[in-house]
């Protein structure tokens, strides 16, 4: 199944299984689970864990075999998966699958109908000709006749779940489902109420970057974060704390292709059936389930800043929408992520117009604000090295450890011992330090 929480496109593959690995809990340190799945990474944290022998090994092996069974169950990659059989039989009869594949891809189809078909599931074979699927990477512009023909067999209407007993049915034989932009959200859920059966209350989910969280850890909220679009997430836009919800993000900035100075966006409209060209940068989602919040993140991505905004007061979401202006980033917010918003929305706005916008005093000022306290730490570290190396140097005959005069080494993962700052091998410094000596 493809990665990313878009509608449509999602780069990698599903790995045909997890692979986990946990570390120790400390007296105040959560309990740490990481491994591989669905093309991405997950991590999920256990504070207070129960005190139960074995609990550590024998929890993360059930969240590795819930992993695996959400892609046995949805994935498009594996080709012996659920949906996969699904998508290669033509049979226009109802076809038997799990419970869990049937719930998910009703409240797919449930958010293409409050959406009006902007998050639709069967939209995968416009997400392979843009170039954003697994196939070939053309990087080129199609027709509109070429997008016109991949539309026929395509569409919503066309998909019906059925929870009791579970099945799917297509009236289109050549119907392919893609669960990428939605499944995801729903192995958090899965593991989330996992831990819950295994007794942990207070948790943390995320696989790819899409969150839930239940409880706390000691006493706090968890705190997730929002990556600040066209950083290539070396930079935060908002650290929220969360309590017994979910959180997801979608953006355009991951994955897109230019041609002749034109920027196409991986998520495709299905409505047009081409890249959206909305100016919406990301969009942060928060509700009760992560399957809804990652669904929802995808369809208010789509659909653009003035509906989002729309949609998010109607089905009552806290949603932090940030959009491209005048070169630079304003967002604006529902519920409780309007604190970080821009542009007030507590009122519908009229028209695409941005009611505020961030002034360069104000960022400058906010930057400031935020870089007094590193700049000045920097200082006083960069005066204790150079006290240090000055030590080092005038008692160089000295038992000293260290290099380049006195600075203390370090052991690394290696095993390699290197300077503190300069990072050079330990060898290299006992050389420095002998030459001095001969002086």
């Amino acid at each position: 199944m493809r990665k990313h929480s878009s509608v449509v496109a999602f780069l990698g593959c599903w790995f045909l299984a997890t692979s986990c690995w946990f570390s120790p809990v400390g007296a105040a340190d959560p309990l740490t689970f990481r491994g591989a799945t669905m093309g991405t990474t997950y991590m999920v944290k256990v504070h207070s864990p129960p005190e139960t022998p074995d609990w550590d090994a024998e929890t993360a092996t059930a969240i590795e075999r819930e992993l695996r069974s959400v892609n046995d169950q949805m994935s498009t990659y594996l080709k012996s998966s659920e949906l996969s059989q699904f998508n290669a039989s033509e049979s226009m009869d109802w076809f038997d699958v799990s419970a869990e594949t049937a719930e998910v891809v009703a409240a797919a189809l449930e958010l293409s109908e409050k959406t009006d078909g902007a998050f639709d599931v069967t939209v995968g074979p416009l997400v392979d000709r843009w170039s954003f699927g697994a196939g070939e990477r053309k990087n080129d512009v199609p027709s509109q006749a070429e997008l016109g023909e991949l539309k026929q067999n395509i569409g919503y209407q066309h998909l019906q779940s059925r929870l009791d007993p579970p099945a799917l049915k297509k009236d289109i034989a050549e119907l392919q489902v893609d669960l990428s932009s939605i499944a995801k959200g729903h192995g958090v859920d899965r593991i989330v109420e996992l831990l819950a059966g295994r007794g942990a209350e207070n948790v943390f989910v995320e696989v790819g970057g899409e969150v839930r969280v239940a409880g706390d850890k000691s006493g706090d909220s968890w705190k997730v974060g929002i990556q600040r679009p066209d950083t290539g997430g070396q930079e935060l836009l908002v650290a929220h704390k969360i309590r017994d919800a979910a959180m997801a993000t979608s953006g355009d900035y991951r994955n897109f292709f230019e041609v002749d100075d034109q920027r196409y966006s991986h998520t495709i409209d299905p409505r047009t059936g081409r890249p959206v060209t909305n100016g919406v940068a990301s969009v942060s989602v928060i509700t009760d389930t992560c399957m809804l919040a990652d669904g929802w993140a995808t369809a208010l991505n789509v659909v653009g800043a003035e509906d989002a905004m729309r949609l998010a007061r109607e089905n009552d979401l806290s949603v932090l929408v940030v959009q491209r202006f005048n070169d630079g980033l304003v967002s604006s917010g529902t519920g409780e992520l309007t604190q970080y918003a821009d542009v007030d929305v507590s009122e519908p706005t009229v028209g695409n117009e941005i009611a505020v916008t961030p002034t360069d005093e104000a960022e400058e000022k906010s930057f400031a604000q935020r870089m007094a306290p590193v700049l000045l730490m920097t200082g006083l570290t960069f005066g204790a090295v150079l006290l240090a190396m000055a030590v080092g140097v005038i008692f160089g005959r000295q038992a000293i450890s260290g290099s380049c005069g006195g600075l203390n080494a370090k052991i690394d993962e290696d095993g390699v011992s290197r300077c503190t700052m300069c990072s050079t091998p330990s060898e290299a410094c006992q050389e420095l330090r002998d030459k001095m000596a001969e002086k």
